[in-house]
């Protein structure tokens, strides 16, 4: 049954590796085209009808390590090491000279992993007097990177085979696009260290996926999340009719009436029951929503005061529509442990959106299935 679903039928399967290609070679715009497609399936299939809608934001992390300021800047020299080791190799000795200095910053590292452990005064002094021998190490790497990035470009280090030449300018590519972020980190952690300024404009928390955000939601468990913001909506039975990553993250407030308007536009209807917790509260969004022809807006607003909305809370349909809407609760939980939505695996902006939308779309395939499959047969 799987063999034919995925089209292979009686051939060779492929291994792994050959479908994560599969799934590299589909932008973005292709995977959510298929979603839509997926859910007009469940639209006619009457798995959904629209009369019910719940929204809700979750974190999809990112595949980095925990950052320190001392981490980040060994991931740089070793990256930029690694580069002019292999221009060396492809252009040999003219120009400006390679060295090594990734095992000084390594016992640099180590002793500032050490001083971080104490809270002393002294603990403190070895702290900052590490990170300033770090820093300066740092930046001789980063100087010497530019000057091979520079000979590249002024044919100082050249290559004549074709291949040779292809390799070495890959290589200045790669310490273009890392000497920049190499030096904002550097900014970072001067301001961090020595200054206690612990916002900077531009700070990065990966040298690797510059773009991922510092997210708190107020998780005991996990009260800091590294990646980016991710809103699910879903209708009757499990299904997901429609997902956004968000570039940078928004209010949940400010997502309550675009997600209400995708509801309408997806399923040709407003939801008769519109369920979120209360970080999507407003009275503007509560008086928009109704305006829109939803009946029931089930949204509650932890800042009551008034005792009729105390009682309006209190009702029956509103404590009922609270309890269905704690299946988004559900529904990320299942998508993060089933498919893979708790840490995405591909890098990029537009990994991050293929790797959620092929999430959602194999939890949506599974949710149709079984709705499917509960139907009394005749």
């Amino acid at each position: 049954m799987y063999r034919d679903f995925t089209r292979v039928g009686a051939g060779k399967m492929p291994d792994a590796k050959t479908m994560g290609r599969w799934g590299v070679a589909l932008i973005p715009g292709v995977i959510k085209g298929v979603h839509e497609r997926i859910v007009q399936i469940a639209l006619a299939q009457q798995v959904v009808q629209g009369r019910k809608m719940r929204v809700d934001t979750t974190v999809v992390e990112s595949n980095i390590h925990y950052p320190t300021d001392s981490s980040l800047l060994g991931d740089g020299v070793r990256v930029l090491t690694r580069s002019m080791r292999r221009i060396t190799e492809l252009a040999g000795t003219v120009g400006a000279k390679f060295r090594d200095r990734s095992r000084s910053v390594k016992w640099r590292v180590l002793e500032i992993a050490r001083a971080a452990r104490g809270k002393a005064p002294p603990s403190r002094d070895k702290l900052k007097a590490a990170y300033s021998s770090l820093l300066q190490a740092t930046g001789r790497v980063v100087g010497q990177a530019r000057r091979f990035s520079r000979e590249i470009g002024n044919g100082v280090k050249h290559c004549t085979a074709i291949v040779e030449r292809t390799a070495l300018e890959g290589q200045r590519r790669v310490l273009n696009i890392m000497v920049p972020r190499v030096q904002q980190v550097i900014r970072q952690t001067r301001a961090r260290i020595f200054r206690g300024e612990t916002r900077s404009a531009g700070k990065i928390v990966s040298i690797f996926e510059p773009s991922t955000e510092v997210i708190r939601k107020g998780k005991a468990s996990k009260p800091t999340e590294f990646g980016k913001l991710v809103k699910l909506q879903e209708a009757e039975n499990q299904i997901v009719i429609d997902y956004e990553v968000y570039a940078q993250r928004p209010n949940d407030s400010d997502l309550l009436i675009p997600a209400l308007e995708i509801h309408a536009a997806m399923l040709g209807r407003v939801p008769h029951l519109l369920a979120a917790d209360a970080g999507f509260y407003s009275a503007q969004n509560e008086i928009a929503a109704h305006g829109r022809g939803v009946k029931r807006v089930c949204i509650p607003n932890r800042s009551a005061k008034s005792a009729d909305r105390k009682r309006e809370q209190k009702k029956r349909w509103f404590r009922s529509g609270q309890r269905w809407r704690t299946g988004c609760e559900g529904r990320i939980s299942v998508s993060k442990r089933r498919h893979g939505l708790n840490r995405c695996r591909y890098p990029g902006d537009d990994g991050m959106k293929r790797w959620v939308g092929l999430g959602i779309i194999a939890d949506n395939l599974v949710s149709l299935g079984h709705a499917i499959a509960a139907r009394p047969t005749t």
